[in-house]
């Protein structure tokens, strides 16, 4: 059984995204910050940083979004969303997963932190504006680098393509100016199916 742990629309998205693009059953553990569900040891027993998304995979646990997606791939892909190991398009999709969430993600959790995430009296307004300009850098790096193609490596899709378009979605609801390439993508990308059924779920399940 394939136990997920997360906050709907937060990172754990991507994890519940790439399990529905697998097919996989899976099960999910709403993790309600408000209440405090991040700090009860038996959370902590599973995640010490007390952060979601965190998953369990029968008895093992794995933590950190990027890493979760692409240990699923691996692990039940069967050769779907990741290309072959050693070629060139591996090299690209470990650009763009390095790019993405060292990045172009980068400044959306420095939004987050001084918009929630963070005591408030660590919080810094003018944090907003070199965040945008953090974030106006890389989404313009993005926007040169994105292919014609539908996908970041062609014709398929991969984990890349499920951190890029769960990135711009964060993007977008925390207004942030998106090139128009990139919102092009990102339409496309997360009218998929499998990622509303993952958000159905998450929601479902945080009800």
């Amino acid at each position: 059984m394939i136990t997920l742990y997360g906050v709907p629309r937060s990172r754990s998205l991507r994890v519940s995204w790439t399990l529905e693009e697998l097919g996989l059953e899976w099960q999910y553990q709403f993790i309600n910050f408000s209440k405090g569900d991040s700090r009860h040891p038996d959370f902590l027993a599973v995640n010490p940083c007390g952060k979601v998304p965190a998953l369990i995979d029968n008895d093992y646990v794995i933590t950190e979004s990027a890493a979760i997606a692409l240990f699923l791939a691996e692990k039940y892909g069967e050769g779907r969303l990741l290309p072959k190991a050693g070629s060139d398009a591996s090299a690209l999709h470990h650009k763009w997963v390095s790019f993405i969430t060292c990045e172009l993600e980068q400044p959306l959790w420095t939004i987050g932190k001084h918009k929630f995430a963070i005591p408030e009296e660590l919080r810094l307004e003018a944090m907003f504006k070199v965040a945008k300009w953090e974030f106006d850098k890389a989404a313009a790096i993005a926007e040169l680098w994105l292919p014609d193609t539908e996908f970041l490596l062609g014709d398929e899709l991969s984990i890349a393509d499920i951190l890029l378009g769960h990135t711009l979605l964060w993007a977008t609801r925390f207004e942030q100016d998106i090139p128009p390439k990139l919102a092009a993508y990102r339409d496309r990308i997360t009218a998929r199916k499998a990622m509303a059924n993952a958000l159905e779920k998450e929601e479902a399940g945080a009800a």
